[in-house]
């Protein structure tokens, strides 16, 4: 058995017939097309591979995202593809890949990882905990649209740097060149939607579907509320089947419009979340607070506990999980009954910090 390791050039063939074998059989489209810009050879330095005799028994894929938000630029390593053969399972072969990946994050100077899974408990050994916010929203039934002057269009033959200057508007979001989005367009099951003013110009888009996931899911948008609200109304009547909207929690605006005309079927969280070169990621949240001119803002990492606070009012975590819920949410710094009135109303000020992973962006 060899590895975990990269794959060589010449097995990313390999790699690939691999992963189309164990995770899209009978599909008209390999799994490349879905995931262009973390399946290729320009990442292939970023996955990881267990091999026996010159065969592929197990995979994992690294993919870094620089993520902006309103307080701090993040580096984020995303995690996904992990698989091993049926015949080669229950021997720690996915963990060994996975604990290659992290190392890889830290490596490139990643923040954090995050992983989307449902096997939770599996990954809490790992290190990751469920945290961040992931609001659904569900359209059921038509509603008039309201602006008339707008034109809607459905179609991926759209200009990637028109689609980017709307995407960059999101106060949370990945940084992303033109030739991203034009690698994100072909992916199959990507079906984009777009909202058009009198003056030809696009105002909103909205992206349904990806690959094998997220049908019926609008996973990624951008642009005006009101003619997003007026062309997630577009799609529903297109399809003729419940839609649902996933947001950020930040994006209050839309949250209040969609919530006046849906019902919230489901608060959940961004994925899966692992600190890691927590020294560097500690220093920019508390650049952040002093930037806000709370000075005295408090974490550190000391013989392996956090010590968290404000002024002299500190605490000690003994949980790395917990601090990754308090940083990123679903964890109310108002609900700890441990900490001082003051304190809550200054740490509150920033937490839980905002970050978003776009689903054209997932792996």
């Amino acid at each position: 058995m060899q590895g975990p390791r990269p794959p060589e050039t010449h097995e990313l063939k390999q790699v690939v017939d691999f992963l189309d074998a164990n995770l899209r059989q009978d599909l008209k489209w390999t799994i490349t097309s879905e995931y262009p810009t973390a399946l290729t050879q320009n990442n292939i330095h970023n996955m990881s591979i267990i091999t026996e005799d010159e065969k592929i028994v197990s995979h994992a894929v690294l993919k870094t995202l620089i993520i902006k938000t309103p307080f701090a630029i993040f580096k984020v390593g995303a995690i996904g593809s992990v698989v091993t053969d049926p015949n080669y399972r229950q021997r720690g072969h996915s963990r060994k890949n996975i604990e290659r990946c992290i190392q890889m994050a830290e490596e490139q100077q990643c923040d954090i990882v995050v992983l989307w899974t449902d096997q939770f408990d599996f990954y809490r050994k790992l290190g990751f905990e469920l945290a961040g916010f992931d609001y659904s929203y569900v359209i059921e039934s038509t509603k008039p649209i309201k602006n008339k002057n707008l034109r809607f269009e459905s179609g991926n033959n759209v200009d990637p740097a028109a689609l980017n200057r709307l995407y960059s508007q999101h106060t949370v979001h990945a940084l992303r060149s033109n030739d991203d989005f034009k690698q994100y367009l072909k992916i199959p099951n990507s079906n984009l939607f777009t909202a058009w003013n009198q003056q030809n110009q696009i105002v909103a888009y909205a992206v349904e579907g990806k690959g094998l996931d997220l049908i019926n899911y609008v996973h990624e948008w951008a642009g005006q509320t009101e003619a997003l609200m007026d062309l997630f109304n577009y799609i529903y009547q297109q399809k003729q089947s419940p839609l649902t909207i996933m947001t950020p929690s930040h994006s209050e605006n839309l949250h209040r419009n969609l919530e006046a005309c849906t019902a919230l079927a489901h608060q959940g969280f961004l994925g899966m979340l692992k600190l890691i070169n927590k020294k560097q990621l500690f220093a920019k949240i508390k650049r952040a607070f002093r930037a806000e001119g709370l000075e005295q803002i408090v974490l550190e990492e000391q013989n392996g506990m956090i010590i968290f606070g404000y002024g002299t009012d500190l605490y000690t975590l003994d949980k790395e999980t917990d601090l990754t819920q308090i940083l990123f949410g679903p964890m109310s710094i108002a609900n700890l009954d441990f900490m001082a009135a003051a304190t809550k109303e200054k740490l509150t000020t920033l937490l839980p910090l905002p970050i978003w992973v776009w689903g054209w962006d997932s792996i």
